[in-house]
């Protein structure tokens, strides 16, 4: 991309100029990421509106089997995440040398993650007892991930290509591919669900078949594409082949594993809290899951910004930018905020559209209007915390960050948020609500020790390379 190739903006340019000019860069870096993440979460939806057509079982059986992919596909995604800041530090300080290696280095760990997914994935049967599951809806969740195992590789192959793509600038790339599986499951999901072309009707399995078919075909299309694009022509696949190096992989992981893990936290918090206040009935229940979806679809933009952050923070590192890297982060900042309180202001004053547009039920909509009003604060320390953070792994910072998500997340803001949803400890109890509350708590407990972090971290700590041989 041209404007990541443009030389570094000099200290002496005007502060207005050079924000401006980092601004533009993250917007068109961030971009193509946001379209990429929201294909992603669309394939979600249909598979949920497809398989519901079928049957409440077909429709059951997708959402436990996609809880249960879900987060072990985020933890060892989040793991592969390192490839990129490392890959843009190498691009920043034009040691192209280095990249291809480390993609290979890359590719052994996703090959490694695949065959523990997908062991785990083919024996969840102990998990479905304990979750008391219907024999039916048990044998169709079973069957389901069973298919879906057969996409892993291919989706594990896709996340570690991306740090090449990514790292390099190209976040195009895998949001073109990403919208390909977009588009190839759903007349896939059409044919399999409900038998179609002389198939016959599999329900939630065939939506299994469906997503593997698509992420299988979509990795084997970038594959094909970096094999021949010009734009990769220096980077070739089979031509720069290494063997494993577990000095190479052990940097990488030592950057990975707290990313995946963070990532794994706090997807994993969210259905702990759905399980717990399940005792308090479907109408709070889908409250909180109107105004989760929302703010998850709203979290996109920032989370996509943060992406961009860590490529863009990362490069600059590498191509001894520091302080163009320093004021970037900082700057970051306050788009960051901007963004927080427009956003926050829609939920606040669109708040009875919002619950009209996903239920007509007037009881689940009077709880997801009086949740969108604590998510509205909750948007804006959640969206200050993820732009710390992506700026901190820009540095190659991980391991520290880790450590503060979880004290404000599982010391802080989970036990403030059971306090205040089912006891009088501390106030009257609040229902759903506490845990919107809790959970703002350890968000702001997270913006605030991770903008600590930040302010105080030495951008010359965190210009490491990968050693040099092999």
């Amino acid at each position: 991309m041209d404007e990541i190739r443009q030389p570094i903006p000099e200290p002496e340019q005007p502060l207005l100029i050079r924000t401006l000019s980092e601004w533009r860069t993250l917007a068109l870096l961030g971009g193509p990421i946001l379209i990429a993440q929201l294909a992603q979460m669309a394939n979600g939806v249909i598979d949920t509106v497809m398989a519901g057509h079928a049957s409440a079982e077909d429709l059951a059986a997708v959402g436990i089997g996609s809880s249960l992919w879900m987060p072990l596909f985020l933890l060892f995604m989040g793991m592969l995440g390192a490839l990129q800041p490392i890959i843009s530090g190498y691009r920043g300080g034009r040691e192209f040398h280095l990249i291809m290696p480390t993609v290979w280095q890359g590719l052994y760990i996703a090959l490694a993650a695949a065959v523990i997914m997908i062991l785990l994935l083919t024996h969840v049967r102990p998990v479905l007892d304990i979750l008391r599951l219907d024999s039916q809806t048990a044998g169709i969740t079973q069957g389901y991930l069973n298919a879906f195992a057969w996409g892993v590789p291919a989706l594990l192959l896709m996340a570690a290509l991306r740090g090449l793509t990514d790292g390099l600038g190209h976040t195009k790339v895998i949001m073109a591919f990403s919208v390909l599986s977009t588009l190839l499951n759903l007349p896939l999901n059409y044919i399999f669900i409900y038998g179609k072309l002389g198939l016959p009707a599999m329900g939630g399995v065939g939506c299994g078949w469906a997503t593997s078919l698509s992420n299988g075909a979509a990795a084997i299309a970038l594959l094909v594409y970096l094999n021949r694009s010009r734009a990769y022509q220096s980077f070739h696949l089979l031509a720069e082949w290494v063997r494993p190096d577990l000095d190479s992989i052990r940097y990488i992981l030592r950057l990975g594993v707290p990313i995946g893990f963070t990532i794994f936290v706090e997807a994993s918090m969210f259905s702990v809290i759905a399980l717990f206040l399940a005792p308090l009935g479907p109408v709070v229940v889908a409250g909180h899951q109107i105004a989760l979806n929302v703010v998850s679809l709203l979290f996109m933009v920032p989370l996509s910004l943060g992406m961009a952050l860590t490529l863009r923070v990362s490069f600059l590192i590498g191509a001894d930018a520091p302080a163009s890297a320093s004021l970037l982060s900082r700057s970051s900042l306050v788009l960051a905020a901007a963004v927080a309180l427009v956003f926050a202001t829609a939920l606040y004053v669109f708040s009875d559209a919002i619950a009209r547009l996903y239920t007509s039920d007037p009881a689940v909509q009077a709880v997801t209007i009086s949740l969108l009003v604590y998510a509205a604060i909750f948007q804006i320390a959640d969206v200050i915390q993820v732009t710390c953070i992506s700026a901190l792994r820009g540095y190659k910072d991980t391991r520290i960050p880790m450590m503060i998500m979880l004290f404000s997340f599982w010391v802080l803001g989970m036990p403030l948020g059971y306090l205040l949803t089912f006891t009088d400890y501390l106030l009257p109890a609040m229902g759903a609500a506490g845990f919107w509350v809790g959970l703002t708590s350890g968000l702001v407990s997270a913006s605030v020790l991770l903008g600590a972090r930040l302010f105080l971290f030495s951008p010359a700590q965190g210009a490491q390379n990968l050693p040099t041989k092999g």
